[in-house]
């Protein structure tokens, strides 16, 4: 074992440490042919087995097709932190395009997600290591704690009212982070276990006759059909919820760009290690700075945490099986110590890496094209455990109000419904962007930690006019 924790003993890729912890599933069979549907969805991570699921609990009678690359759950769905909570993209965007009273909705939609997955979990006897105990995201520099602050009453303007902000005593009540001097907490979020929650949702679809064919790799949408080595599947409706892979389907080199995020997982940590910690409520836990990280307590008592590594890969690539650069994986060990020094020196046994997908704007979107019968779901930013769920439910009423099942619902008007965006800068620009941006990022955090200003770096407010974000 090397003196960081994450030497020769770290599995590194694997496609992630939950397929390893609850074993890698054994495929399904691919498509043998031709065939029709009433709904074909591409994709078999959260967002197309969620549409799966409430289509066919919304009207049985129809037929609902699946098709995946891999396996369900092989892309960000197997490979996320666990994170279940109420954050969505694009938020104040929405408001600033559709109003204010809008994007309360989307928020206060998203809130009621974080317990519809609960409730879904439980009802079909889906195991995922569920624990609701919110999540408290921390400030330890000055910069950061004014963003904290602020971002607090942000909250509280889109109506969240039972959120809570902390100082420096009782943060380490709830988690004992080095230097912390304030957190604030929301209970709208859960951990869970990625995987165990990805199988339970496809059995559980399954079971109501969705039809899941895997190692069918879809290469080109247009309407009425899903072109696949295998064969096409013909059908009225057809939803692309590929996220972080849409890039690699014809025609959709420059629409998502799949913005890479790793993360690594200790060995099982002792009783005597967890009483120095705290995090007895086992919070998903965050921080307020610039390139920002996320961790859980994981079910088994292992620290499961994630950040932005290498953030992109030239031409839209995504990785091979979750193979993670060494650099990267030093870098996330180093949040870990510095988070918890007196862990230097634990091991880490499970690297890996995914994609998440990533839209010019950084707005989630759903959209059905009534016109061609073409419908797709996307671009969480990293939020997607939760708003795969909602941006399902929003799919499967679009769709019955497209069918004449249904009328409309208030899912349908929310202002993330439709909404369009210019496609990403043509390479190099995109590489060249995306890089700058996140060594800028890091950047301000560093100089945030030599300064003690509480002032913001101004060169995060630079990045995110490079990106975008505002």
């Amino acid at each position: 074992m090397s003196s960081s924790g994450t030497g020769s003993g770290t599995v590194n890729g694997g496609i992630s440490f939950w397929y390893a912890d609850d074993g890698l599933p054994v495929p399904r069979e691919p498509l043998p042919g031709d065939a029709t549907a009433d709904v074909v969805i591409v994709g078999g991570g959260y967002t197309g087995l969620w549409t799966a699921y409430y289509l066919k609990k919304a009207a049985p009678s129809l037929r609902v097709t699946v098709l995946e690359q891999r396996f369900c759950g092989y892309g960000a769905s197997g490979r996320n932190g666990g994170w279940l909570y109420n954050g969505v993209a694009g938020r104040d965007r929405y408001a600033r395009l559709h109003g204010h009273e809008a994007a309360v909705r989307l928020q206060r939609a998203m809130n009621e997600t974080v317990d519809e997955v609960v409730r879904v979990a439980a009802r079909e006897g889906i195991d995922a290591d569920v624990h609701q105990g919110g999540v408290l995201e921390v400030a330890y520099t000055p910069a950061q704690l004014a963003r904290l602050k602020a971002f607090h009453e942000h909250e509280l303007s889109y109506g969240e009212r039972d959120r809570e902000l902390y100082g420096a005593r009782e943060t380490a009540e709830r988690v004992r982070v080095a230097d912390a001097v304030g957190s604030a907490w929301t209970p709208h979020g859960a951990r869970l276990h990625p995987v165990k929650l990805v199988k339970g949702l496809a059995a559980a679809a399954e079971a109501l006759g969705v039809t899941i064919h895997e190692r069918t790799p879809v290469t080109e949408i247009r309407p009425g059909h899903a072109v696949t080595p295998h064969g096409t599947v013909r059908a009225p409706y057809v939803l692309r919820c590929t996220e972080g892979f849409t890039a690699s389907l014809k025609g959709q080199r420059r629409t998502w760009l799949p913005m890479n995020s790793s993360m690594i997982a200790t060995q099982r940590l002792t009783p005597e290690q967890w009483a120095r910690i705290g995090w007895e409520g086992r919070e998903t836990l965050g921080d307020m700075a610039h390139a920002y990280m996320y961790a859980q307590r994981t079910a088994d008592d292992r620290i499961a945490l994630g950040g932005r590594g290498v953030p992109y890969r030239f031409g839209s690539r995504t990785d091979h099986d979750g193979g993670t650069q060494q650099a990267t994986v030093d870098a996330l060990y180093g949040i870990l110590v510095r988070f918890f020094p007196f862990l230097a020196g634990v091991r880490v046994e499970h690297a890996w890496s995914g994609v998440l997908g990533v839209p010019r704007d950084w707005c989630a979107t759903v959209t059905l094209d009534r016109a061609t019968g073409l419908g797709w779901a996307g671009g969480y930013v990293g939020s997607g455990v939760a708003t795969t769920n909602l941006a399902a439910r929003t799919l499967r009423d679009l769709v019955r109000l497209d069918s004449g099942q249904a009328g409309p619902t208030e899912l349908t008007g929310l202002p993330w419904v439709g909404h369009k965006v210019r496609k990403w800068e043509p390479e190099p620009f995109r590489w060249i962007g995306v890089q700058g941006m996140y060594a800028t990022y890091r950047a301000a955090d560093r100089r945030e930690l030599t300064t003690h200003s509480a002032e913001s770096s101004r060169l995060a407010r630079l990045a995110d006019r490079v990106a975008g974000r505002h």
